[in-house]
């Protein structure tokens, strides 16, 4: 199996049990290459606060699922050790936010990566970062070395 494919397979398999982030949050997974993932999310008026803009939360939630795609993309159990977002401008109901997270090291067991989080103007909504560390498992049984 490559990279790209056991990647894919990663983000399929996770992807369909995470009732958090399809279910609830109403986001799609893009894609979920080795080290990377993408995904979207329509800004609903049941994401808006006090001030009628999305809720901080869901867009750390966004940046958060997209990390927890591109962190396991290797098929090795990973969670998330730290983050950290900054929030750029708001974003509106009708808003689609599109997450894409980059692995920038891998090192043993931690990683860290980036989300940057834009809207349909391409305008930067948040910068989240992640740092990662695998724990014992694999998303999917495979043969051989993983």
């Amino acid at each position: 199996m490559t990279p790209q494919e056991r990647a894919k397979k990663v983000g399929e398999t996770m992807f369909a049990v995470d009732t958090a982030s399809k279910d609830t949050m109403g986001m799609e997974l893009l894609g979920c290459e080795p080290g990377r993932a993408t995904m979207r999310m329509a800004v609903q008026p049941l994401h808006l606060n006090g001030h009628q803009i999305c809720h901080g939360g869901f867009i750390f939630t966004l940046a958060d699922s997209t990390f927890a795609f591109a962190c396991n993309s290797h098929n090795k159990n990973a969670v998330a050790a730290g983050c950290s977002i900054e929030f750029l401008r708001p974003a509106h109901a009708g808003d689609v936010l599109t997450c894409e997270g980059v692995e920038q090291t891998l090192s043993g067991r931690h990683g860290i990566y980036d989300m940057r989080v834009s809207n349909q103007r391409g305008e930067v909504v948040a910068m989240f970062r992640g740092k990662s560390a695998q724990i014992p498992g694999t998303v999917f049984p495979e043969e051989g070395p993983a």
